[in-house]
């Protein structure tokens, strides 16, 4: 167990939030006095938009949260960045379609495999840190909602207005890369989200041995909780309905810190919000700290008419929990020695 060199961080998730958190710890991974070994664990459940068209026609992964991620971590954050972004507004089977997502899927019948077409992305835009599917295997997500009834797929999962009661991957056997595994186990730090509870976050802890991985990692584990209701998804929800459904699909305790936002959304802005049935996450530390979990409470909202994390105040927040983490990881060898 490596507990000198750089502060490995294992990021786990999707969407904007996790791309919100790479794109703040990348300029910790850069030499100087602090430096940070960035891991990203992504999800490849997503099936609407361009990516969905993509894997439905090309039968890949789907490449939208991983080229998030890509563009979040690149070194030149104009140009090429902006390339990868870049989504065709015309033409025939184009409209739609980012090129980034384009250039992944591409790459992808080159090389004949999703992660060789990620890891030589990176190289292309110099990643600063390093970017796994959480699994290679095409999976979709299936739900049980609370009147018993079974919804499959990301896209009608998420548009459903009734509550979850859990979901699953299909194939339930699906496997993880064994690099991802082997960057859980040296990790400082293990984040999951912040990120769509049950579409960005869960579907990778379901993913065969993951969980498992996680809860045996001598990492620090924090959940960055939503600052948002996803409606229908996570609507009521208390900070504590998070950890628990991350911990129910975990099959038991996985979470050490909680990390929840301590800021006011305005009042213009949660009414905005209200008109799509989406209100700030109440938090309730007290509860949380009963379940045994550490609460980090700090002003986490970009000052944005968008209700998003601050790129910057996560990242701070992820450096101080991996110093933690490398803290007791250094006693743990010492006590071993």
């Amino acid at each position: 167990m490596n507990a000198s060199g750089p502060l490995r961080v294992v990021a786990i998730g999707g969407g904007t939030g996790l791309s919100a958190l790479l794109h703040g710890l990348k300029r910790y991974a850069r030499p100087g006095p602090i430096r940070v070994n960035i891991t990203a664990i992504v999800t490849v459940t997503d099936d609407g938009g361009s990516s969905g068209r993509l894997r439905r026609d090309f039968d890949v992964l789907p490449p939208g949260d991983i080229r998030n991620c890509l563009v979040a971590l690149s070194e030149d954050e104009a140009l090429l960045s902006r390339l990868f972004q870049y989504r065709f507004e015309s033409g025939r089977g184009l409209k739609g379609h980012s090129f980034g997502n384009l250039f992944l899927t591409a790459l992808t019948h080159i090389t004949g495999d999703f992660a060789e077409a990620v890891k030589q992305s990176a190289e292309v835009l110099a990643v600063a840190g390093h970017i796994y599917p959480s699994t290679a295997s095409n999976v979709v997500i299936e739900a049980t909602l609370a009147d018993g009834s079974t919804v499959c797929g990301e896209t009608l999962i998420s548009r459903s207005s009734q509550s979850i009661r859990e979901i699953r991957l299909q194939p339930r056997r699906a496997r993880p890369l064994a690099a991802a595994l082997d960057a859980i186990r040296q990790a400082d730090l293990i984040t999951l989200g912040p990120g769509s509870l049950f579409t960005s976050v869960i579907p990778n802890l379901l993913v065969r041995g993951i969980s498992g991985a996680v809860r045996d990692s001598p990492a620090l584990k924090a959940y960055f909780v939503n600052l948002m209701w996803q409606p229908g998804e996570t609507s009521r929800f208390l900070a504590s309905d998070h950890v628990r459904a991350i911990h129910q699909h975990a099959r038991g305790p996985l979470i050490d810190v909680a990390v929840m936002n301590s800021a006011v959304v305005r009042q213009a802005t949660r009414r905005r919000y209200a008109r799509h049935q989406a209100e700030p996450v109440v938090n309730d530390p007290d509860l949380i700290r009963g379940m045994g979990i550490d609460v980090v409470m700090e002003n986490l909202l970009m000052d944005d008419k968008v209700v998003r994390h601050d790129p910057q105040a996560v990242a701070a927040i992820a450096l101080k929990l991996a110093r933690q983490g490398r803290r007791a990881r250094k006693r743990r060898i010492e006590d071993a020695n």
